[in-house]
């Protein structure tokens, strides 16, 4: 991967590039389902007011936290690539880890202690938070401006790139989202990175 530029973990061109991503720790849940589900919105609450109480304690680096999504689908449905991630197979089916960043030194205990002292509303005693990290990778990536549901279009431009590159998706389809949402905020001037991993 050295001959492929790096990017910062929170930038991302307009335009389609391949770029390595750095390594990156997190705080995270799992879920199933459709985005945008009551449960959806619960767990993305949740892993928020983890993250705000590691910040309160230097161990993230955003405030408010930037919340980040990866997607992926079961095993034994057809392996959707980047410009067909959300089209190929029933959304309903998907898999999902939200996800914030925090410090690669904070420990399973400070995100217990985090969790303890956040006092979430949105918090389940059955749902496991668990310290997540993603080594450095190459990934295509482009900066996606406006609603969620006008990501096709730019998930087609950056497939495309990735195909003339000779490239394919190699892992879950990740979203950053670089401003903060509810089920309610005007998605117009929302700023999200699509990001996936390539081989």
């Amino acid at each position: 991967m050295s001959d492929i530029p790096s990017t910062e973990h929170f930038s991302a061109s307009d335009a389609p590039e391949l770029v390595v991503a750095p390594s990156a720790t997190f705080v995270a849940t799992t879920g199933s389902g459709r985005p945008g589900s009551d449960a959806f919105y619960r767990k993305h609450a949740l892993i928020a007011d983890v993250a705000r109480a590691l910040a309160d304690n230097g161990l993230a680096p955003t405030t408010p936290p930037v919340i980040e999504m990866l997607f992926w689908y079961p095993d034994h449905l057809p392996s959707a690539d980047i410009a067909d991630f959300y089209s190929l197979n029933p959304i309903p089916s998907l898999l999902y880890r939200v996800t914030a960043r925090i410090d690669e030194h904070a420990s399973a205990d400070d995100i217990a202690r985090a969790r303890s002292a956040a006092a979430s509303e949105a918090d389940r005693p059955d749902e496991l938070l668990e310290r997540y990290v993603l080594k450095e990778h190459a990934v295509v990536q482009v900066m996606h401006h406006g609603p969620f549901a006008n990501e096709f279009a730019t998930l087609a431009r950056l497939g495309e790139f990735a195909q003339r590159a000779g490239l394919r998706r190699a892992g879950p389809h990740r979203e950053i989202h670089l401003d903060s949402f509810t089920r309610t905020t005007p998605q117009d001037g929302l700023r999200t990175i699509l990001r996936d991993p390539v081989a």
